[in-house]
């Protein structure tokens, strides 16, 4: 009764299950890393905003809304272009900030700085690599190698 291909609702219902529980333990540690490296501090430090609850409100839906957009996936039907360029641009500052506050943790500047004999235009090599980033994902995209 109810079984589809051979599987029954309730090996489904415990397959969901499942699946949603490893889910949100993995969104949880995720999130749990993120909070102890310093990257929601730091953002907010940055802005000068000290609105913890919409911090984490924003922080919530967005995981939410990621998570149910990538299994559904779900096609953004407004805003073509200027939307995924926001998102895109939003993305790379928050990972920005996440590879900061992460060499800032580890103290992986400092290692950097004695290894590679750079006294000073720390800055500048960081802005080198990322603006090539930015010109690989220009390129690459651009030019169809996507598919």
């Amino acid at each position: 009764m109810f079984s589809e291909g051979g599987v029954s609702l309730w090996q489904n219902v415990a397959l969901g299950f499942l699946g949603l529980s490893a889910g949100g333990i993995i969104a949880a540690g995720v999130f749990a890393f993120l909070a102890i490296i310093g990257v929601f501090p730091r953002i907010m430090g940055r802005t000068g905003t000290k609105r913890i609850f919409l911090y984490e409100t924003l922080i919530i839906l967005g995981g939410i809304w990621g998570n149910v957009s990538d299994i559904y996936e779900i096609p953004i039907g407004f805003g073509g272009n200027i939307v995924l360029g926001i998102f895109g641009l939003a993305s790379g500052l928050f990972v920005g900030c996440l590879v900061m506050s992460l060499a800032e943790t580890l103290k992986a500047l400092p290692v950097m700085n004695r290894r590679i004999g750079l006294a000073v235009g720390l800055q500048y090599v960081i802005l080198s690599v990322a603006l090539g980033k930015l010109v690989g994902a220009i390129a690459f995209f651009s030019l169809g190698m996507c598919q």
